[in-house]
């Protein structure tokens, strides 16, 4: 039996790369279609009705004034798919919130938990009907707030913290949190803490050797987590005029890798180290994210009972 997957990550709310990750499906062939993490926005673009009707906002730097509602759906378009989230407001209701951190956050959230909800939904009437399943996972940066949305669902497949079947030959465990970062994100937490999570969930797994660890965080020092130094400022550290680059992944994750020895590991977070590298006999996959330039960065993994037939780092 042979199955084909197709592996992406950090998307960051961009809604043109969500559509080609759906799309992918059909075009390479996979059975399986995975969103490993980091899945929504982190910014909110206010566009402000005006008493005469027309609409005001700053986008990308720029004050704009939109006429009617052709513009104002382009616009809306455009914003979510670089990653943002439009907020549709009035002038009035935006004097109320716009200085009051604690009412942009909700509302910051609520917006985004309905931009997950329409992806789930998109997601559902592509895919529904053609045996492809697709699991769609949070990350380290993803509020805990979108978990409801993603797990409700009859199509998109939420495997955070499970131990789910891709096949009849292949299990999946998945783990969204990562050791700790400088910007203290919703799911960071102690690399110990990340490891008595793997552990727990490898408990649960049967088959070790034909297993694959979707863990959101790469393993340590494995070329695949390699970022630039940063100052406490989060400047990064320059030497010689180039920038020094650290591996910056999960000590946790890599002994877990050594330990167990999956068939397969599949890993984000990291978004310039695209890559591949093996950990004994495991195939270690980050395909990296260009999420910013709309471009869906993938991996199509070949798998058989027997293993990894073979895979090909995309980016379309």
């Amino acid at each position: 039996m042979n199955t084909r997957l197709l592996f992406a990550s950090d998307i960051h709310g961009a809604e043109k790369v969500f559509m080609k990750f759906v799309n992918a499906a059909k075009y390479y062939k996979a059975d399986v279609i995975i969103l490993g993490g980091d899945i929504t926005g982190k910014v909110i673009i206010p566009i402000v009705k005006q008493e005469k009707g027309d609409y005001l906002t700053e986008y990308k730097g720029l004050v704009q004034k939109i006429d009617g509602e052709t513009e104002l759906s382009a616009l809306i378009k455009n914003i979510r798919y670089s990653g943002w989230y439009p907020y549709m407001t009035t002038q009035g209701e935006y004097d109320k919130v716009a200085n009051d951190k604690t009412k942009m956050d909700s509302i910051f959230s609520t917006i985004m938990v309905a931009s997950v909800q329409r992806w789930v939904q998109i997601a559902e009437e592509r895919l529904k009907g053609t045996n492809v399943k697709c699991y769609i996972s949070p990350g380290n940066d993803d509020r805990y707030d979108i978990d409801e949305v993603l797990s409700g669902s009859e199509v998109v497949i939420n495997p955070e913290g499970k131990v789910v079947r891709v096949d009849d030959a292949h299990e999946m465990m998945t783990l969204g949190y990562t050791n700790m970062t400088p910007w203290k994100a919703p799911r960071d937490i102690e690399d110990e803490q990340l490891g008595e999570k793997i552990e727990s969930l490898a408990s649960e797994v049967r088959d070790m050797k034909n297993c694959i660890f979707n863990l959101h965080c790469p393993p340590y020092d494995s070329n695949l987590d390699t970022a630039p130094l940063l100052h406490p400022d989060l400047r990064p550290v320059v030497s010689a005029g180039s920038v020094v680059n650290v591996p910056v992944g999960s000590k946790a994750v890599r002994t877990a890798i050594e330990t167990h020895q999956p068939m397969l590991g599949l890993h984000g977070h990291i978004h310039e180290a695209k890559g591949a590298s093996r950990i004994g006999r495991t195939l270690c996959i980050n395909p990296g994210s260009e999420y910013s330039e709309g471009i869906l960065a993938g991996a199509v993994v070949d798998l058989s009972e027997k293993g990894v037939k073979g895979y090909v780092l995309t980016s379309g």
